[in-house]
């Protein structure tokens, strides 16, 4: 009896420490998953790509692995979390680099609606049903499609929505280049080719795509320039 005695307060030391261990882990897997989530830059839950997701679940699945396996040596969780945040910084810089990449990689946007006509074709290439359309269209408060000037989907799967004035036109602007690069969709959409999109910039003094960043135009034929670097 005496024996037993004596060996509880060794059982409850080590109660307590392997309590306190835990509280340490926890502490220390909030840490680190906040620190990678920190360095992989700021994006709505609502913008997140793919690539985004999974590696948002396979921290998940790591950080519980370190919390629940406290004979497992930490080092072996946290190899793989600094591996996924460096995979994440070096797509992040691939995609600011390559347009391509960034296409390939997050998708890109998809035109659903113009000028309150739904394009069927796309919503079948995207596997968009008309449930899903009209449960987003209500969110925007719209009820009739007609109303809508342009819907596009956007890579992360929300649906960006510009209605109609009461003239019938919308504030919508198609992106014509981006990063420097020419964005035939957007040609494509207002029916004009590259020679008519330079001829463009010229006019505003742009004569390459080297120091355009930006380049939209409205539905008035208003063409805007954002120039690279003009904070520096």
């Amino acid at each position: 009896m005496g024996h037993l005695i004596r060996e509880y307060p060794h059982e409850r030391s080590w109660a307590s420490l392997a309590f306190l261990s835990l509280i340490l882990r926890t502490i220390l897997t909030y840490l680190i998953i906040l620190f990678v989530f920190r360095f992989m830059g700021k994006r709505e839950i609502g913008e997140l790509s793919v690539m985004d997701l999974v590696v948002f679940i396979m921290l998940a699945e790591i950080g519980v692995f370190l919390i629940e396996q406290p004979d497992s040596a930490i080092w072996k969780s946290v190899v793989p979390m600094a591996v996924l945040l460096i995979i994440q910084l070096g797509s992040a810089w691939i995609s600011l680099k390559n347009q391509r990449f960034r296409t390939w990689f997050d998708g890109k946007p998809s035109v659903i609606i113009k000028h309150g006509k739904v394009d069927e074709y796309e919503m079948k290439r995207q596997r968009y049903n008309f449930n899903d359309l009209l449960i987003q269209l209500r969110e925007h408060g719209i009820q009739q499609v007609n109303d809508v000037a342009y819907a596009i989907l956007e890579p992360s799967g929300k649906l960006s929505v510009f209605e109609k004035d009461d003239q019938g036109h919308s504030s919508y602007a198609v992106v014509l280049v981006a990063d420097g690069e020419i964005q035939y969709s957007g040609l494509k959409n207002i029916r004009k080719n590259k020679n008519w999109l330079l001829n463009e910039l010229k006019k505003q003094g742009h004569e390459s795509l080297d120091k355009v960043s930006l380049c939209t135009i409205n539905e008035e034929g208003e063409v805007s320039i954002d120039e690279k670097n003009q904070f520096q």
